[in-house]
């Protein structure tokens, strides 16, 4: 056989890991890495966390998985516990970013057609976005990698620049349903929106009835030093789609809505045969445990602020390799004047965890539980590295 055991849709590094502990991965053969990438933002409180392992641990001990045909108990309360804190009146639990995302687009048509518009179902979208990689996700995107291949696009969406706000609303017909956005871009570069455009797009779907989508699978769940994003940007949407951190390495994702916007999603409407099993509920309520309070939120903002000092410095001694850095929080990227994927292929050879992104970013995602001297170990090694790195040559 030509092909292998697993489909060939990864570009496999050499990197394997077998045991995590704190901020660092081991390899099979005793490798030691300094993970500042979190599993793309999903290992939240690094690894081998032991209240959330614990708890997990607890939780598969009584009761792994139920069907949703019987009252939830555990996803009751970690719904409720979502609701109190913040916006949504409402949740639905899935088992991924991307099914909370789909969840969150059904929920908007779903509003309109509840009303009586069902024409009014397409959703305006932005470049270089990333919601995922099902046939109604990636129809929400321009990217090329994303798309090319799998054709026919399901219709119903209609891109835009992004953090152009004459565009979207350039944009806005009678068939719109409404917005859909990620707040701060991740895998398109850690770009965040401006808060003029967000408050824009606000402004609009109140005057027009119009539904505003959060896409917060990277951004959300403490990253940014805000529970969610929505509070940095002072603006709330109707409707979010959360996951990657939320089950701190346990596979899980939530779609959440105010009363309004849920209006549609009546019985039969939507559902899971895993989502919001009581194992999820019970890794969710455990990260929610940590950091789900003002101290911990406002420790990663000043160890956001702290860490993008340090590149800051960092980088004025390697001007031939980096432009910038930008983000918010813990979610920071720093922008290169060469290729950022052959830099970070070139870290992971050094002992060093990040992860690419688009228009030549190397993405900062560490565990939310760093302390100081990882902050500069980090950027210490970081800088070793930046002086041996020899660019490739261009083809």
């Amino acid at each position: 056989m030509a092909i292998t055991p697993l489909m060939p849709v990864y570009p496999r590094s050499p990197v394997r890991p077998v045991r995590g502990e704190g901020v660092y991965l081991y390899g099979e053969n005793g490798e030691q890495y300094l993970d500042f990438a979190s599993g793309i933002a999903v290992n939240l409180l690094g690894h081998g966390h032991p209240h959330l392992t614990q708890a997990i641990q607890k939780q598969a001990e009584t009761l792994i998985h139920v069907s949703n045909l019987y009252g939830s108990p555990q996803g009751e309360a970690f719904a409720k516990r979502l609701c109190d804190l913040t916006f949504a009146d409402t949740v639905f639990f899935t088992n991924s970013g991307v099914e909370a995302v789909e969840c969150a687009i059904k929920t908007a048509r779903r509003y309109h057609f509840a009303g009586g518009n069902p024409h009014k179902n397409t959703l305006i979208t932005f470049n270089n976005a990333f919601h995922g990689r099902t046939m109604a996700t990636i129809s929400a995107t321009d990217q090329p990698k994303m798309i090319d291949g799998f054709a026919p696009l399901l219709p119903g969406f209609n891109v835009v620049q992004f953090d152009d706000l004459d565009a979207a609303l350039a944009a806005v017909d009678d068939n719109t349903a409404g917005f859909l956005l990620e707040p701060i871009q991740g895998e398109g570069g850690i770009r965040p929106a401006s808060k003029e455009f967000i408050a824009g797009l606000r402004k609009c779907c109140d005057e027009n009835d119009l539904m505003l989508l959060f896409d917060e699978v990277q951004c959300g769940v403490a990253r940014t030093g805000y529970l969610y994003a929505y509070e940095y940007y002072g603006v709330t949407p109707d409707i979010m789609a959360s996951a990657k951190g939320i089950g701190g390495g346990f596979p899980m994702g939530a779609c959440l809505a105010s009363e309004k916007a849920a209006r549609g999603m009546v019985v039969g409407t939507h559902g899971s045969t895993y989502g919001g099993n009581p194992l999820a509920m019970a890794a969710g309520q455990a990260v929610f445990d940590i950091v789900a309070n003002e101290a911990f939120l406002a420790d990663v903002r000043a160890k956001g602020e702290r860490l993008r000092s340090a590149l800051e410095q960092m980088i004025g001694n390697h001007d031939q390799l980096f432009e910038g850095v930008r983000g918010v929080g813990l979610m920071l990227g720093l922008k290169m004047k060469t290729d950022s994927r052959a830099f970070v292929t070139w870290l992971r050879t050094q002992g060093i965890l990040l992860v690419a992104a688009g228009d030549n970013v190397v993405r900062v995602l560490p565990p939310l539980v760093i302390e100081d001297a990882h902050i500069q170990e980090f950027v210490g090694k970081l800088s070793e590295a930046a002086a041996a790195y020899q660019v490739p040559e261009a083809a």
